[in-house]
């Protein structure tokens, strides 16, 4: 690969990390329908009138343009560099994956507007871009990626799972289902719907920080040090968000050690 295909795909990484963000701090503030039901227009308008709600909704549109630009330059750039043969077929087949799943993601995103919101698009919404963000940093590790690491694999799935359980956590309205930390509401095995929801998602996160920590035990892993330090600070984190009641700013922050413990995950399996 060249230095200029490597930088493009970092960046075309570090935009898709930036929407995941960015969509999170959408639902947060309630401001999904910040554009009413339309789409690509917003209020049907390319300039509507920018209240808070259309404002944040807009700039996740924009970000999301944004990111089309650089994953559609990265395949045609990982095009040319195989034809010159710079390139090898992994990462420029992962640029044009990468591709695929930017067009998935922008249906999912239009499907989610036009059915105002239901919480099974708006996961799926988030693990494709989950996906999209790892096959990015695939092709920005270009012809370092050696092999894949096992035990990294298992990580990165147990993450993956965790981040989605999450995603229908909060969409199912089940954050606070579960008062106290770390057990559920004082129990260790609830009853209510919500609260097993709740509840499943911290055990998800607990197997996750235990399955890092033996990894780390296991080996000189350096990734897998940096990864376990992630996962406690969002353990600690989610206890605050739940002990002081879901804060807007910290709901964004638990969002964002999220993606970035996936981004770990992914960057310990290369």
């Amino acid at each position: 690969m060249t230095q200029r295909s490597t930088r493009l795909a970092w960046t075309a990484a570090a935009a898709t990390y930036l929407l995941i963000i960015f969509g999170a701090i959408v639902r947060i503030t309630g401001s999904g329908l910040g554009c009413g039901e339309h789409w690509p227009l917003c209020n049907g308008s390319f300039l509507p009138p920018l209240d808070l709600p259309t404002m944040i909704e807009l700039g996740h549109r924009v970000i999301a343009a944004a990111v089309s630009v650089l994953v559609v330059a990265l395949a045609v750039v990982a095009w040319q560099e195989g034809q010159a043969g710079t390139m090898s077929a992994r990462p420029r087949f992962t640029a044009y994956a990468a591709v695929v799943l930017l067009i998935v993601q922008v249906a999912l995103g239009a499907i989610t507007v036009k059915l105002a919101l239901p919480a099974w698009t708006v996961i799926l919404h988030l693990g494709t871009a989950m996906l999209l963000l790892a096959a990015l940093i695939v092709v920005a590790r270009g012809d370092k990626v050696l092999t894949w690491k096992p035990v990294a694999i298992g990580g990165a799935a147990l993450g993956f799972v965790t981040v989605l359980m999450g995603a229908l956590t909060a969409n199912m309205g089940a954050a606070l289902a579960c008062l106290g930390f770390p057990l559920c509401s004082g129990q260790v095995a609830p009853t209510d719907p919500l609260q097993h929801v709740q509840w499943t998602h911290r055990l998800l996160a607990y197997a996750l920080a235990v399955y890092v920590l033996l990894w780390t035990l296991k080996g000189s892993d350096r990734g897998a040090r940096h990864v376990l330090w992630l996962v406690l600070l969002q353990v600690g984190v989610a206890a605050a968000m739940v002990l002081l009641s879901l804060p807007h700013l910290l709901q964004a922050v638990h969002v964002a050690f999220g993606a970035g413990i996936w981004a770990g995950l992914v960057l310990a399996a290369l």
